[in-house]
């Protein structure tokens, strides 16, 4: 039968039954609120929901002739997802109970029902209908989004089989279809060695219910070469918490692995770059040079074979003249059939270096027809080559053979390197070719052995080129030695020669790279420092240089002299660009150093007043420290319904006798940038222990003293040995405890679980101090061996104007005390503060409503007050 009504927006019901009124009757009631069909005979009624996909009910008599309600309901089951109904009589009702439990049906009406009755459940199924609908259209949303991440995901049991994956993980498993892996175990896909470990780290993910994150493992591809994947897995819970298996996310780190190794690749040609820059201004002969170049790159480099030769310009091949010991017995094993030896038909990768004057690279030596000696290589397993030609006069005139163990070592960003190697190899070969004098002259400074202001130049100029690409700062430093022409006059001139002897000997012992030195007049000499992080660390690295060249005499004859010296500085690119520029400024800057008496001055004025204003600060810092002019304040925390004191906080002030009182805000950085936090926090634990210690001994019963710890302190491997001897000052049990920064702990969180355990164990408490200004993991928050938490002030401070941070506090609160964690709000300095804190029930607070931090004197009247005798 037809449709009795036409609303498209309504939901549509099909109703079967094989007695004319009683369709009349089911249509009578659901006729204006529903899409209605009716059909008497079942399997027209099939017709109906195949050609009717967006049926939402389906409501069927059980007893009809030809087939019976159940078995048409469950053929629409297979057709359509509407949700299906059974109207019964009591003799069958047994039946439908069970089919109800089984799932094949939502529901069913008893005979004789009442059209409120019928239109009820008839409205129930169809919001069970769009129910369904939605949850299906978000299933498939998921299953969508899940099939579409190129991310590998699987569900496991606990048995290991595969309850669900998603399609980039049935590639993985080598299937077609992700259903194809369902119910099967991982042993059916991997080999034997492989299965046990996936079993084992999924066993270990079920037994303790505790993520594995970043497995890395390294695949084999079908077709050679390699995979890398990072796999976490995390346990599955039902609703009572029990562990019934796990989720798996694999991820491809191809890239990444690779981008490592290349990085690593670099870092060994960069070390090998460094040392032959080194060794070029030490090696006196050519062969000295090669033999340095050889074991710098094997031992610098890792490469595993690596030789030097001369070339022969009449038969376009190279005699090795240094090599390390395997690249001896290659060359040993090689020596018939050395293409270096003039053996192998056609052009050899030397021969090829020498015509082409480019380097010769093979990165796959086994697929390259042009190596002839690839059974030597594959013997010691070497897969790719490089062949550096040395140039000296525009000609080859050597070799430089690099040998690595992985296929397509030598890329474009390697070969850039290397050939700087070259081009500095070639440079040095050039001038040790030019053995005259003459030609040493022209580079270096007879007297001391540096480079003269010309070579100063080039290498200055090489610098500024690479720091430009990289982006790295560079100081150019010239120095004047002072009255050094009344002593020539004085001693003559063999003594001055021999004083600036001394001088340039005393330079390069104490120089990174003797390479940035230089002699650019009769008593100036200039350095280069390349990648200058600040102007402050420069500045006191080079007042160190400037005490180990000039703070001990020199011995010139039968005399002793002090000398001391000037410095000018400038910085690229802040105070030039280029090589003249940059110099000219920093011959600038050394004027104005003589003209003002400064010992250093930079080239840019308020760099100058910048870096002195620091460094002046650090002196008297170090003075501060061995005067004994650091001291502690102490703030009390009171808790919140007593208003008594129950802690203290100390707070390190600097009792200045020039400055006065200095607040931290003005040092404590400073401290921690030169490492003084060190001493002076040692300081701190033991002086608290010992004011802990006095108090008691006047007979006041003081309330536990909390010290601040920076990072540089917890991140000292002896900071739990600093910690203990520092409470031994005290009294026992151990009044001392211990305040951490949040952003602190997330730094190295496993580390510093260990070392605040092992202080926790010396009956030292920890809180956590600035809470809310990091960003803590709640999961390593509950691991941490802390006792408290304290509200940072800004969040206190603005509560009363601010909603969120009001919602933030609260949050803090009900978060530590569900941890089972004190409170404490640090920054209240007014009584409507206190009162929402106390409202929020946080237990403790600190601030100026109670007191300002005061001296150790001034707090002992404060106890003695408070009731604390």
């Amino acid at each position: 039968m037809g449709s009795m009504t036409d609303a498209s927006k309504l939901h549509s019901v099909l109703v079967v039954d094989d007695e004319p009124q009683v369709l009349k009757a089911i249509e009578d009631t659901l006729e204006g609120e529903f899409l209605i069909y009716l059909e008497s005979s079942p399997r027209e009624a099939i017709g109906v929901v195949e050609s009717h996909p967006d049926l939402s009910v389906i409501l069927s008599d059980q007893r009809m002739p030809g087939m019976t309600g159940d078995e048409f309901l469950a053929r629409a089951r297979e057709i359509s997802e509407a949700t299906r109904l059974m109207i019964t009589g009591y003799a069958d009702l047994e039946a439908v109970i069970r089919a109800v439990n089984l799932g094949q049906i939502f529901g069913y009406i008893s005979k004789p029902w009442s059209p409120e009755h019928l239109r009820l459940a008839v409205v129930k199924a169809t919001e069970h209908y769009a129910l369904l609908k939605e949850l299906r259209k978000e299933r498939d949303l998921l299953h969508n989004l899940m099939d579409n991440i190129p991310d590998a995901i699987y569900f496991k049991d606990r048995g290991h089989r595969f309850l669900r994956l998603n399609r980039a993980q049935a590639a993985q498993l080598g299937v077609e279809r992700p259903e194809d892996a369902v119910g099967r175990p991982t042993s059916d896909f991997f080999p034997a060695d492989e299965t046990r470990e996936h079993e084992a780290e999924d066993d270990e993910v079920i037994r303790t219910g505790t993520p594995l994150a970043d497995r890395v493992r390294r695949l084999e591809k079908p077709g050679g070469g390699a995979r890398w994947n990072s796999t976490t897995k995390a346990p599955i819970n039902d609703e009572k918490g029990r562990v019934t298996g796990l989720v798996g996310i694999s991820r491809d780190i191809t890239e990444r692995q690779l981008a490592e190794e290349k990085v690593r690749r670099l870092n060994r040609v960069y070390a090998v770059l460094s040392g032959i820059n080194g060794l070029i201004v030490r090696a006196p002969t050519r062969d000295e040079l090669f033999r340095g170049a050889c074991r710098i790159a094997a031992e610098h480099g890792g490469f595993p074979m690596v030789w030097a030769g001369v070339v022969d310009r009449s038969t376009m091949q190279a005699r090795p003249v240094a090599w390390n010991d395997p690249a001896a017995e290659f060359l040993e094993a090689a020596r018939h059939r050395l293409a270096v030896n003039g053996a192998g038909a056609g052009a050899s990768p030397v021969s090829i270096a020498v015509t082409t004057k480019r380097p010769f690279v093979s990165n796959d030596v086994e697929r390259d027809d042009r190596i002839v000696l690839k059974k030597e290589h594959a013997e010691r397993g070497i897969r790719s080559v490089a062949m550096l030609p040395l140039l000296a006069s525009g000609e080859v005139t050597g070799i430089l053979s690099l040998h690595a163990t992985e296929i397509g070592f030598f890329d474009d960003e390697e070969m850039k390197l290397l050939n700087e190697l070259a081009g500095d190899i070639s440079f040095a070969m050039e001038h040790i070719e030019k053995t005259e004098r003459i030609d040493y002259l022209a580079y270096y400074d007879s007297l001391t052995g540096l480079a003269n202001r010309t070579l100063f130049h080039e290498r200055l100029e090489q610098k500024l080129a690479a720091a430009g690409r990289e982006q790295h700062r560079v100081a150019v430093v010239v120095m004047d030695v002072e009255r050094f022409k009344t002593i020539n006059d004085v001693f003559g001139r063999q003594a001055g020669d021999d004083l600036l002897k001394q001088i340039a000997g005393r330079m390069r012992r104490y120089s990174v790279d003797p390479a940035r030195l230089a002699r650019i007049g009769a008593d100036h000499f200039a350095a280069i420092v390349p990648d200058v992080r600040s102007a402050e660390d420069f500045a006191r690295s080079s007042q160190t240089r400037m005490q180990q060249f000039f703070g001990e005499p020199f011995r010139v004859g039968d005399t002793e002299l002090r000398v001391s010296a000037k410095a000018g500085i400038a910085l690229f690119p802040d105070d030039g660009s280029d090589t003249d520029t940059l110099f000219s400024n920093a011959e600038a800057a050394l004027r104005k150093a003589k003209a003002g008496g400064e010992p250093y001055l930079f080239y840019t004025q308020q760099m100058t007043e910048r870096v002195a204003e620091n460094l002046a600060l650090e002196t008297k810092l170090r003075r501060a420290l061995e005067n004994h002019e650091f001291v502690l304040h102490y703030q009390p925390k009171v808790d919140l319904e007593s208003r008594k004191v129950v802690g203290l906080e100390a707070l390190i002030r600097w009792q200045s006798p020039e400055l006065g009182l200095v607040p931290p805000i003005k040092f404590i950085g400073l401290l921690e940038e030169t490492g003084l936090i060190l001493p002076v926090g040692s300081w701190a634990l033991k002086r608290a222990s010992l004011d802990h210690r006095a108090w008691t001994e006047q007979g006041l019963k003081p309330p536990r003293v909390a010290v601040n710890v920076s990072a540089i302190q917890l991140r000292q491997r002896d900071f739990v040995d600093i910690v203990e001897r520092a409470i031994m000052e005290g009294v026992a049990p151990v009044g001392i405890d211990l305040e951490v920064t949040e952003s602190l702990l997330m730094d190295d969180v496993q580390g510093n679980i260990e070392k605040l355990n092992a202080v926790r164990g010396l009956g030292v408490r920890i809180a956590i101090d600035d809470f809310g200004t990091g960003y803590s993991s709640l999961g390593y928050l509950a691991k941490l061996p802390v006792s408290s938490l304290k509200i940072d002030r800004s969040f206190i401070v603005t509560m009363n104007k601010d909603a969120d941070a009001m919602t933030l506090v609260s949050t803090i609160i009900s978060l530590a005390h569900s941890l089972r964690l004190k409170v404490i709000a640090e920054g209240v300095d007014d009584e409507e503060q206190a009162k929402f804190l106390r409202l929020l029930r946080c237990d403790e607070m600190q601030g100026y409503l109670f007191s300002k931090p005061l001296p150790a004197t001034e707090l002992v009247a404060l106890l003695e007050s408070s009731g604390l005798r």
